[in-house]
């Protein structure tokens, strides 16, 4: 959601699936961590939910997952995101490829 899926925004240079802010042992673009491909963006992306979210902070849903990640704090819209990031999976899960 953070990029439309990597189709908009300084992800489109950075591989980065969730825009992912840069932390030190990351290559930095604009404040962003870069990744030589979209494999290695998303890899890193699903090792953050998983090792961080879940695993660290016990948050395993959606609705408790998008509040931290993208919080109002930072002029998110929480419950739209949350909303955003549910429909698309709701189509993944249908079989429909779609964005």
């Amino acid at each position: 959601h953070e990029s439309s899926f990597g189709t908009t925004g300084v992800a489109t240079t950075t591989h980065s699936l969730g825009n992912i802010r840069y932390t030190p042992g990351y290559r930095n673009y604009d404040g962003y961590r870069f990744y030589p491909t979209w494999e290695a963006g998303f890899e890193d992306w699903y090792k953050l939910i998983s090792d961080q979210y879940v695993r660290q902070w016990k948050l395993v849903t959606v609705d408790q997952i998008v509040p931290v990640y993208a919080p109002s704090s930072d002029n998110n819209d929480v419950t739209a995101y949350i909303q955003a990031v549910e429909s698309a999976v709701d189509t993944w899960r249908s079989g429909t490829v779609g964005v």
